[in-house]
């Protein structure tokens, strides 16, 4: 099995670089990170104690930081090892002040996984949610390196669990020196397949979006926007070409609709913004409406974010917080905007995502379809007593998870 799944990398690989050729921007990227990785290593120094932390992407890098800031601040002399699989990623953060080294993670091939964990060294490594690389995980098991994993998921139908799936349910149970997941499901499941190094610890997004949200600035082009406006607003995060169609249906077909409405797209290369632009005619760029020195006029009366690294911090702005990616491969983050308590609306694909279960549980959120029944959704613009109930339950569900990152710590140093 480990050589038919080492095959399957190197064939993964060998398209990358394909397409790379092809001229696929991610996977140009990607070959020329891979050549990068060894002067980025180079940068540690050989007489520290390193930590790695390894990051599929940017989401995941976030769900990393409270851990990684946590461990940072005990362990002072201990130096800090960033690893990310994909672009989204390492080009938002490779120069992130509290590692000595970020860079890309060489694909798991052996002869990678040697190179990388001679120049490395780590000391002890952290994956996070779903990063399961055999070939890294038997070299630390074989290098006696402690290796965790946190912010887990587990699920019945995925491959661990299959009835040909045992060979990576053992490296499960002989390569991670202690697995903290999300939720009792996780934990009940690994615990029945002989994974006793287990403990419940939740989810550390939690802590790291309450950091953002009690620390985050004002931002003075959307307060330029909404400047005497003082209705309600739509804030739209992580939208994809489905989830602004739909928007756009309800704004034409509802009176109720708010009248200010804030689209960040989760892509936002001109192409996407001028179909956004086309749905939206009465809209302005975030960089337009930035550069412009004159006062705002208010004759757009959508806002099209057009950059990156804003969105966690616009959700404050919002009466209701749509999030995108629901008629994808998933919701994106939902709790960047329960952090403020902000009521929540997504479409059908979010039965991957635990928070979005709970949320829907206390009645902090309402799922979309193509064709939705706007009844609720009109309640939470317009009934006071329906909207504080949701948002209430957005704070319900932020106080009962917090707590994820100590509950790690204190584990891995007793």
């Amino acid at each position: 099995m480990r050589l038919l799944y080492t095959l399957g990398i190197w064939f993964y690989t060998l398209g990358i670089r394909v397409a790379a050729l092809c001229g696929h921007v991610k996977a140009r990227q990607m070959v020329r990170g891979w050549r990068e990785t060894p002067a980025a290593l180079a940068k540690l120094a050989g007489d520290r104690p390193t930590v790695w932390f390894h990051a599929a992407s940017l989401g995941e890098f976030e769900q990393a930081r409270p851990v990684l800031e946590r461990y940072r601040e005990r362990h002072p002399d201990h130096q800090v090892l960033v690893t990310f699989f994909s672009p989204s990623g390492y080009e938002v953060r490779k120069n992130y002040a509290k590692a000595e080294a970020v860079c890309y993670l060489p694909m798991d091939t052996p002869g990678n996984v040697r190179r990388f964990l001679d120049a490395a060294h780590p000391d002890k490594v952290f994956f996070v949610k779903y990063e399961f690389w055999y070939n890294y995980l038997n070299a630390l098991r074989q290098r006696g390196i402690d290796t965790y994993i946190f912010s887990a998921i587990f699920r019945p139908e995925q491959y661990f669990f299959k009835p040909w799936g045992r060979w990576f349910v053992r490296q499960l149970r002989d390569c991670f020196t202690h697995l903290f997941v999300q939720n009792k499901e996780s934990l009940q499941l690994l615990r029945s397949h002989g994974i006793d190094h287990c403990s419940l610890a939740g989810d550390t997004r939690f802590d790291r979006v309450h950091q953002i949200a009690q620390a985050a600035e004002r931002d003075a082009v959307v307060e330029k926007f909404l400047d005497g406006y003082g209705g309600k607003v739509l804030m739209a995060g992580s939208t994809w070409p489905p989830d602004e169609q739909l928007i756009a249906r309800l704004r034409e077909s509802k009176q109720w609709f708010p009248e200010r409405i804030i689209i960040a797209p989760h892509e936002i290369h001109e192409e996407h913004l001028r179909s956004i632009e086309d749905l939206f005619p009465n809209s302005i760029r975030y960089s337009s409406l930035s550069s412009s020195t004159s006062s705002y006029s208010a004759k757009s009366h959508v806002l099209i974010i057009d950059n990156i690294g804003l969105l966690s911090k616009l959700y404050r702005y919002a009466t209701v917080a749509y999030i995108g990616g629901g008629f994808g491969v998933g919701i994106h983050n939902i709790l960047e905007a329960v952090a403020y308590g902000k009521p929540v609306v997504f479409g059908p694909n979010y039965h991957k995502f635990q928070e979005a279960h709970d949320l829907i549980e206390l009645g902090g959120c309402m799922i979309v379809d193509e064709h939705p029944d706007v009844s609720f959704l009109r309640k939470l613009f317009t009934d006071d007593d329906i909207y504080h109930a949701a948002s209430d339950a957005c704070l319900q569900l932020m106080r009962r998870n917090l707590g994820s990152t100590d509950t790690i710590m204190n584990t891995i140093e007793k």
